[in-house]
């Protein structure tokens, strides 16, 4: 770099521009200081250079205060190697800000991206221009990565850590699958229909409450497609995760009964201050309400804000069952008072039976004899 003409210079801030994505006056700016840096080091660091670079031309002006300097070319070899390193960080420093600057706005947003390899325990993913990371709280269990496998994720976390952007995925934010149903359903993406809510155990199952803007439109069936079309994307993406499209209701109610289903809900008793819900279900739909492990009635708690709590019958049944309880319990401690009656009295022929007590020693006694 050092004693170069203008073409040259010109030539290498093009190809840089070229295969880096780095603006021209960043390395315009980036050859200044490589250059100023090699003549302080040739020089001395308390010299006054100044270099400049003309951004038509490619020629170099250097002046040590007032005085030219002729010929950069002759500041030596050490400086030389001085001027390349610190151009190289300022190029690195230049392309970490553009990674940077696209990256940090998509976050929040779906990405896809080819798996490149796996650092155990987190895997990373090939984005063109930058590498992106799934940390392993951010995987979904049972899923595997395998080399140069495509996949959609969601944009977690952009931030610069030295020369490098550290881009954090996640393949288990709920968020990526409201993004996957965007993408899915044209609907979502014109706002016909809208999400309310959702709830998910990734990998698993996951509950999407939703509402049509326009009443002739069934949200639900746009969501679900044409023999299931849409909802079969979405679940291939996502490795056969389950997913209820839940018709979400101003009724909180009628919300919580549909957030239950395939679960029939036979009445729910709301506490608003406590967001509780006590929901009523027949014994032979206890299981189902349930779900494998507690998920169904857990997703449905999620989706809704309220904790649910399970009751066989009906809330008049209950009713019963509860007065019958509390009558045994209040009864119990007359039971308790009978019997303490009852033993007191008997307490003073308690002595008379200790005849009987030696007899039997006795007896013991004889027999041994």
């Amino acid at each position: 770099m050092l004693g170069m003409k203008g073409e040259e210079i010109l030539r290498i801030v093009e190809a840089l521009h070229r295969e880096r994505g780095v603006d021209k006056e960043i390395i315009f700016t980036g050859i200044e200081a490589a250059l100023l840096s090699a003549a302080k080091k040739k020089l001395g660091l308390n010299t006054n250079v100044v270099i400049e670079i003309s951004r038509d031309t490619g020629e170099i002006t250097a002046l040590d205060g007032e005085n030219p300097i002729e010929n950069l070319g002759d500041l030596g070899r050490i400086a030389a190697l001085t001027a390349k390193q610190v151009m190289i960080q300022k190029i690195r420093e230049a392309e970490r800000d553009v990674v940077y600057d696209e990256y940090i706005n998509k976050v929040g947003q779906l990405i896809s991206g080819t798996v490149q390899r796996y650092e155990r325990p987190n895997t990373i993913v090939s984005l063109g221009k930058a590498e992106g990371i799934i940390p392993w709280r951010e995987q979904v269990p049972g899923e595997t990565y395998n080399p140069g496998e495509r996949i959609k994720c969601l944009v977690l976390e952009v931030k610069k850590v030295g020369q490098r952007v550290r881009i954090v995925l996640s393949r288990a934010h709920p968020d990526l699958l409201r993004h996957l149903f965007e993408l899915e359903v044209p609907e979502i993406q014109d706002r016909t229909i809208e999400i309310r809510g959702l709830a998910r155990d990734p990998g698993h199952r996951a509950k999407v409450a939703v509402l049509s803007v326009d009443h002739k439109v069934d949200c639900v069936g746009a969501c679900v497609g044409i023999r299931g079309s849409r909802i079969k994307n979405i679940v291939d993406e996502l490795n056969g995760e389950k997913i209820d499209i839940v018709r979400w209701n101003e009724g909180l109610e009628v919300y919580i009964m549909n957030s239950m289903k395939p679960a029939i809900v036979n009445a729910i008793e709301l506490d608003f201050e406590n967001k509780h819900a006590k929901v009523f279900v027949e014994e032979d739909q206890l299981s189902l309400a349930i779900g494998r492990k507690g998920q169904n009635v857990r997703l449905a708690s999620a989706l809704t804000g309220f904790d649910i709590d399970l009751v066989t019958g009906t809330p008049e049944s209950y009713e019963e069952r509860f007065q019958v309880e509390y009558d045994a319990s209040r009864d119990r401690p007359q039971v308790q008072q009978s019997a303490a009656q009852a033993a007191a009295a008997i307490l003073p022929e308690a002595p008379a039976a200790a005849p009987a007590e030696a007899a039997e020693g006795e007896a013991d006694t004889e027999g041994e004899d």
